[in-house]
């Protein structure tokens, strides 16, 4: 076969369908630094990947409670690569502690493996939010939305008026060092500042050092109030980001920002709990069977924001009905489920629910 015919079969593939096949396999894997990984994978069969750049992609990993592979863990993670190279997709993951997901990555997923995902989802992307500027504030794994952004302009050859701010601990622990200092050599517009608290480990470094402040940001990118303003890392940065854009007088309008965060609740269901049912209203049992808890609930209240209330802790991220955490089957009852695509078609004809979008018709029992 030709060259020229076989980029022309590329070209012919169909789009990923995780509702036909979700099933990934595992292409390569790559050290980043010394404790992120890069996860290459693949369809099984010809198939191209169509996502916005910053989309993400929920897994179903075979880990279990504890890491122990006995059942299954969703999680939720950005896709770093971009959609100008369609065949492959891949996921950047550091490995953190306690965290059961991201060792069993670290150390178990090789080549030739298979998992499991849905999406893509997700409307980090400045095709989103399109803009002239840009500024780009990221912290540890966080770049990897923003770098999906990034590789996709560099292989469109565009040459967007971009700030990027990396933050992390040491130099050794920059994410993509090397490619994004390649990136803003070969581009006018490309401005790339790396910022670390300590320079463990290269004595020599020459660039910023720090926590990111309102001064560093001002520094860096002076005209930030006239950037549209994408943010991802841990919740403390991204904090702190947030705090230092409404000190600067930032139209916080065109800030964006994106996290997935297990340990925590989300913001949402911290801030305030749902309030009491207007009189009429009916309120429904909920039973989670692993517990042996039972529950009041609302019609007009999802049955996770219940489960808050009365103090129980049931894995959740979203809260949206996107990223799939909070699946369970529903052993009986019927539910009102208003999902934004975190749980399969065939998953919900056998009985799956998402307790974030979910509100009881009735007596309702989940197994958790």
């Amino acid at each position: 076969m030709s060259m020229r015919h076989r980029l022309l079969l590329d070209a012919l593939w169909p789009a990923w369908d995780c509702e036909e096949d979700d099933r990934l396999i595992c292409r390569a894997v790559y050290d980043e630094t010394h404790d992120v990984k890069t996860f290459l994978f693949a369809s099984p069969e010809p198939r191209q990947f169509i996502f916005a750049p910053g989309q993400f992609l929920t897994f179903d990993f075979p880990v279990g409670e504890g890491g122990q592979g006995e059942g299954s863990v969703n999680r939720c993670y950005t896709i770093a690569s971009s959609p100008t190279r369609p065949h492959t997709v891949a996921i950047t993951v550091k490995r953190t502690s306690g965290g059961s997901v991201s060792n069993w990555l670290h150390d178990n997923i090789k080549v030739g493996d298979v998992v499991r995902a849905i999406g893509p989802m997700g409307e980090f992307s400045t095709w989103a939010h399109p803009c002239s500027k840009r500024l780009f504030l990221s912290g540890g794994v966080g770049a990897t939305p923003l770098m999906s952004h990034l590789r996709r302009d560099f292989d469109m050859g565009e040459d967007l008026d971009t700030i990027v701010v990396h933050c992390a601990r040491t130099p050794r622990d920059i994410l993509f060092r090397h490619e994004l200092d390649l990136m803003a050599h070969r581009r006018q517009h490309l401005q790339i500042a790396h910022l670390v608290e300590s320079v463990d480990g290269e004595q020599g470094w020459a660039g910023y050092r720090g926590r990111i402040s309102r001064e560093l940001v001002e520094m860096i990118a002076p005209d930030y109030r006239e950037r549209e303003i994408f943010c991802c890392g841990p919740p403390p940065f991204m904090a702190a980001v947030r705090a230092i854009l409404r000190q600067g007088g930032y139209d916080m309008s065109r800030y964006h920002e994106e996290s997935f965060d297990f340990a925590d609740l989300a913001p949402a269901e911290q801030a305030a709990a749902p309030p009491p049912p207007d009189a009429g209203v009916k309120v429904h049992s909920v039973t989670f069977k692993k517990s042996g808890q039972t529950i009041e609930c609302d019609e007009n209240t999802t049955i996770l924001a219940a489960a808050r209330m009365a103090g129980l802790r049931l894995p959740s991220s979203c809260t949206k009905g996107l990223c799939g955490t909070c699946k369970t089957l529903k052993l009986s009852g019927e539910v009102e489920m208003a999902h934004a695509g975190g749980i399969r078609q065939r998953e919900i004809d056998r009985g799956m629910v998402l307790l974030c979008c979910s509100k009881p018709r009735g007596e309702v029992t989940v197994d958790r």
